[in-house]
């Protein structure tokens, strides 16, 4: 297996007792085309893409780190370098509220990965981004998601409503303060 760069030019590399989250560089793109054609994880997450397309989206997160100052990290295995998902800050035109998102390829998931880089990203958003809230974006029949989000610490604030194209896609809004997380942190083995 080839090892991913753990460096990237866009931003910050944080770390986890497992994982390393970094921004995307271009070697990812043959990772994401994985990614963005897994049926089980594109199920809520749009659908399947063709890779022209998730060209495109790994191009917008690059810009969105570039303009914006963050967005979705590339998640990596720190004991194999293997690119695993991508997990991060993310807050697009008119969304509900700035958001913590998460996705992983199939045969990542059920380790826990997800909520060690979310609780990473939730850290990353309140103490160095300043953020006064965060949020995830979760359908009511994305078990798995509702999962993490309740590890988190995140509760239920009810339905939201997405932004064109997105309005026909129903989603509940979870969240949680920074004060919320300062006692929701303590179950999580990371540096603080």
């Amino acid at each position: 297996m080839t090892r991913l760069p753990t460096t990237s030019p866009l931003g910050p590399t944080l770390e986890t007792p497992r994982l390393i989250l970094r921004p995307p560089v271009t070697e990812d793109f043959p990772a994401f085309c994985r990614f963005q054609s897994d049926e089980k994880v594109m199920t809520h997450l749009g659908g399947v893409t063709p890779d022209a397309v998730t060209w495109r989206v790994t191009r917008a997160i690059a810009g969105a780190w570039a303009l914006d100052g963050f967005h979705m990290f590339s998640v990596l295995e720190k004991a194999t370098g293997a690119w695993v998902g991508r997990i991060g800050p993310l807050y697009p035109y008119q969304w509900p509220a700035r958001e913590v998102g998460w996705g992983l390829l199939s045969s990542a998931q059920g380790k826990g990965y997800a909520t060690e880089a979310a609780a990473a990203c939730i850290d990353y958003v309140f103490d160095v981004l300043g953020w006064d809230d965060v949020i995830h974006t979760i359908a009511p029949n994305n078990i798995g998601s509702q999962r993490v989000a309740q590890a988190l610490g995140s509760s239920d604030r009810g339905p939201g409503r997405l932004p064109p194209p997105y309005v026909d896609v129903a989603v509940d809004i979870w969240g949680q303060t920074p004060a919320e997380w300062a006692e929701n942190r303590k179950r999580f083995q990371l540096p603080a």
